[in-house]
């Protein structure tokens, strides 16, 4: 096994534990999901791919919505010390979301890291472990924030080893708005993204931009050329125009494709029940190109309209603003979607 660096020395801390050790999580054993260091950040895609794109994605594509850091201990108390950048603060999205992380051993919920309310540019924070024994866990970090470093620490003297692969590492793709981008959750671990991921064990990569997902060409190419497991793409949010959204939806999907002719590929229309006028004729949008798949022999396409996505018994508390999931509303949508991955990928 390789042996971590102890980065204790580099992190300022005011965690009283007994001994407690920092490792940063670049180094072995840590393994990193969803995100890669780039410079002195981390992001989701190569900067310079997605400035060309937009401005908006050439900035967003740093905050590391996805993001996961995998390993096993058996530690009884895990801390996180982290350096962010850009953040954001909104009145309906909580900072837990936006800039905290949280923890998850397997599928079980541990605890969350929040920053406080002054926040400048780091914050700490630990969970206890009440019953700790070696488990794979999993440190989500945050939705809408960059992050420049980020240590991991536990008692001196614990396990400390690689997490296994998951069941399925070749990646499913996300690409779309806000809400794919995950507001607004409570934490990170409650997308549905993460969701899915826990539930099935599947790798994956969150390509969300808020306000920015317009299915440019630019950035239909650079998702064509991914090596992915499948891709679920929703932009409806972002599109400006109806006219807009008519252009160039078909256009993303025959992009994708053209280069990827037997990947599995589902699209959705946005998350929500009851709909305006307008928002019917982009699910009308939506379906023909769906449509236009079918009847030219494509097997391998699936489509899932947004009022689908939330149930009965919870889609009048399923949205914050009538636009973006609440974590019932992520859950929901997580039960669909991944249940139709399920059906689909049959893992």
């Amino acid at each position: 096994m390789t042996m971590p660096i102890d980065r204790t020395a580099e992190v300022q801390t005011k965690i009283e534990r007994d001994s407690l050790v920092f490792y940063d999580i670049d180094d072995a054993p840590f393994r990193i999901h969803g995100v890669y260091r780039e410079g002195d950040r981390y992001v989701r895609m190569p900067s310079d791919i997605a400035k060309t794109v937009s401005d908006g994605v050439g900035n967003l594509c740093a905050y590391t919505t996805g993001g996961r850091v995998r390993f096993i201990t058996d530690s009884p108390y895990i801390a996180v010390s982290i350096r962010v950048g850009v953040f954001s603060k909104f009145p309906f999205f909580p900072l837990s979301g936006t800039v905290g992380c949280d923890l998850y051993g397997g599928t079980r919920y541990f605890g969350t890291y929040s920053p406080p309310l002054d926040i400048t540019n780091s914050y700490e924070g630990v969970v206890d472990i009440f019953d700790p024994e070696e488990r794979v866990y999993t440190v989500n970090m945050p939705l809408y924030s960059t992050v420049g470093k980020m240590y991991i620490g536990i008692k001196a003297g614990s396990v400390l080893k690689a997490a296994p692969d998951y069941a399925e590492m070749t990646p499913i793709v996300y690409y779309g708005s806000s809400i794919t981008h995950g507001g607004c959750a409570t934490r990170p671990g409650c997308n549905y993204e993460s969701i899915i991921a826990r539930k099935y064990d599947w790798d994956f990569i969150n390509l969300g931009f808020a306000g920015c997902a317009k299915g440019e060409e630019e950035i239909a190419r650079y998702i064509a050329g991914l090596p992915m497991r499948a891709f679920v793409y929703d932009y409806d949010h972002n599109a400006p125009t109806l006219d807009y959204y008519r252009e160039t939806h078909e256009r993303m999907f025959k992009i994708v494709r053209a280069a990827q002719p037997e990947l599995p590929i589902i699209m959705m229309s946005r998350p929500k029940f009851h709909l305006s006028p307008e928002e019917r004729e982009r699910v009308h949008v939506m379906m023909q190109t769906y449509e236009n798949a079918l009847a030219a022999g494509d097997s391998h396409v699936f489509c899932i309209k947004g009022s689908d996505l939330l149930s009965e018994d919870i889609r009048e508390v399923a949205l914050v603003d009538n636009c973006h999931p609440t974590d019932g509303g992520f859950a929901s949508i997580a039960k669909v979607l991944g249940g139709r991955l399920r059906e689909i990928l049959s893992l």
